[in-house]
């Protein structure tokens, strides 16, 4: 098995090396694009069952909007229109003839969606109306990369409608915790919740919030975002209701989005060397039963005993034999390493005399990371592992974030934090100071965290004085 471009050597080309590898996706023939492979595919339906889930459990539903919108409806707010435009993948000939009214393939469906709310909401009795779906979205992206940055990708998008501004920014927090429940308690991956600075925020929004995360490489990865859209969109589709006092209002309204870039920050967060590290509560087959043998009593004895095993565990883990032939079991152990199973359950001739297997951790290659473990308490002792080993990628995340992360008090300090991973610094909230930063240090301010500490300081940049602290750092 040819090995993978050392993250050492070339970050990039070992990201590339891993997702085609390890059979996550790979390269479509329409430049930009890309074609999700099973593996790949189940991983990110994982993913959105987790995700989907906490959507139902506080009280949203499901539907589906049309690919395509008519571009009279993305003009109608001007500051939207402005933001997309450079993306936008328009259709002009529908059936050999020329359309009357270009549509635009769907970049995201505020628009759209807007105007089917402002036919359906009359009263306040209607309210909230909490809908997600779960869609693919084109933005023509010059600069694409597998899973990060393509121009067709899929994605979950909520839009909600409220009575108050209140009961919408509520709901937009609520969605932010979400996200960072998924991104923490499902993928081991440890974010930064904040919102965007104005120059960041999403075209039309009036306030943008942002779960941040730091890559394998020190960079940032924008992971999911939730906007309070406040009135704009509903001014712009005239979505009105007649409230308790019988007078006509316009609606408030979010927007919210999670993608498949989660998959490449799950691959980025936790990868070695050797390929995938998943965590378990995401991973396709959280276990894989590899069979050893060298002659057909030998074989004929161990597969006994790994259908048994599978038996045993079927119920609580997601889990396969490897029975596949005229491959050594090194090359089978490379293999799966490569796709990041988090346990490898062995199984050979010895193993089968003592009632026992050997089970081998992703997280921890080598001898350090085998255990042999009775077959009798291997449904309590499979399940406890993969949940340590959840914890410890976790855990090994969060260790990164923190060391990597800095308070620099200047600007020489704040160039040297952002080359090595996050800055917190204070910022007095001027366009100016942002632009500065980023024209000397190519960092951009990732998010203003909601979490700070209380007080003053002075703006890292200009010396004013400034009431919130920014995270500052070079990101995808």
């Amino acid at each position: 098995m040819t090995k993978v471009t050392p993250r050492s050597e070339d970050y990039s080309r070992w990201y590339t090396d891993v997702v085609q590898r390890a059979e996550l996706a790979d390269y479509a023939p329409v430049r930009g694009c890309m074609v999700i492979r099973p593996y790949g595919y189940t991983l990110w339906e994982n993913l959105k069952e987790a995700l989907d889930r906490r959507f139902k459990a506080t009280g949203h539903v499901n539907a589906y909007f049309p690919l395509f919108i008519p571009m009279s409806f993305l003009e109608k707010e001007a500051e939207h229109v402005e933001g997309f435009s450079p993306e936008l993948a328009v259709v002009t000939i529908g059936g050999g003839k020329q359309l009357e009214e270009p549509l635009v393939v769907r970049p995201t469906s505020e628009t759209i969606i807007g105007h089917m709310y402002a036919k359906w909401v009359q009263s306040y009795r209607d309210l909230p109306i909490l809908i997600n779906q779960w869609a693919n979205v084109v933005r023509w992206e010059m600069r694409t990369r597998l899973f990060l940055r393509t121009m067709e990708f899929l994605w979950q998008e909520g839009h909600t409608a409220h009575a108050t501004a209140d009961e919408a920014m509520e709901e937009t927090l609520l969605i932010l915790d979400l996200y960072a429940q998924l991104a923490t308690e499902d993928g081991a991956i440890p974010v930064i919740k904040g919102r965007k600075s104005d120059s960041e925020k999403f075209a039309g929004a009036v306030t943008s919030y942002t779960i941040e995360a730091m890559m394998g490489d020190r960079r940032a990865l924008q992971s999911g975002t939730s906007h309070f859209l406040g009135q704009n969109f509903a001014r712009a589709f005239d979505i009105e209701f007649l409230d308790e006092n019988n007078e006509l209002q316009h609606v408030w309204t979010t927007s919210w989005g999670l993608s498949t870039r989660m998959v490449g920050a799950v691959v980025m967060v936790h990868g070695d060397d050797q390929g995938l590290v998943l965590p378990p509560r995401l991973a396709p087959f959280q276990a894989v039963i590899v069979p050893i043998w060298r002659d057909d009593e030998g074989q004929a004895k161990v597969m006994e005993a790994a259908q048994s095993v599978k038996a045993a565990l079927d119920a609580n883990v997601r889990l396969k034999i490897d029975e596949r032939d005229g491959l050594s079991p090194g090359w089978k152990f490379n293999d799966w390493e490569m796709r990041g199973v988090p346990l490898r359950i062995e199984i050979g001739p010895k193993d089968v005399e003592q009632g026992q297997v050997v089970l081998a951790r992703r997280d921890m290659p080598g001898r350090e990371g085998k255990t042999s473990v009775p077959v009798e308490g291997l449904a309590v002792a499979v399940p406890e592992m993969l949940d340590t080993i959840q914890a410890g990628l976790y855990q090994r995340a969060q260790a990164f974030l923190e060391e990597h992360s800095s308070y620099p008090e200047d600007q020489e300090g704040l160039r040297e934090a952002v080359s090595d991973g996050f800055a917190y610094a204070w910022w007095c909230g001027g366009l100016e100071c942002e632009e500065k930063v980023k024209d000397e240090t190519g960092a951009t301010i990732r998010c203003i965290p909601l979490e700070q500490e209380k007080g003053t300081g002075r703006c890292i940049v200009c010396g004013e004085e400034a009431e919130e602290q920014a995270v500052f750092g070079r990101a995808y």
